[in-house]
């Protein structure tokens, strides 16, 4: 494993909710980053953002670790859960939330 990898692999291991987005959460520099950003906030959970256009090894190494091409990523305990499209979709159907409970994250808007 690279050092890359071995950095993002621990960052999605060591944290219950990350996101690696461009910009951060509180300034978000894409559409699609913006969208899963006010999803997550409304849903109320806490989660680590990591903002890929500050180095472009990570940029880079995201795409490679979950083998999906775009950013942003949204990964929950450890595991690759999708992009904007995706995370959208789940959020709508209540699936997002319900995938946070059972995982056994808290979320403060969660049903």
């Amino acid at each position: 494993m690279s050092g890359i990898n071995e950095l993002i692999d621990n960052e999605v291991k060591s944290n219950d909710v990350v996101l690696f987005m461009k910009g951060t959460p509180q300034f978000p520099q894409c559409g699609f980053s913006g969208q899963v950003v006010q999803i997550l906030d409304y849903v109320g959970v806490d989660y680590k953002g990591i903002n890929v256009l500050a180095d472009d090894e990570i940029r880079q190494g995201i795409k490679e670790y979950s083998n999906w091409p775009t950013i942003p990523q949204l990964y929950i305990k450890g595991e690759f859960v999708g992009g904007c499209d995706i995370v959208r979709e789940m959020f709508q159907s209540g699936e997002l939330q319900k995938h946070l409970a059972e995982q056994g994250v808290s979320a403060r808007g969660a049903a």
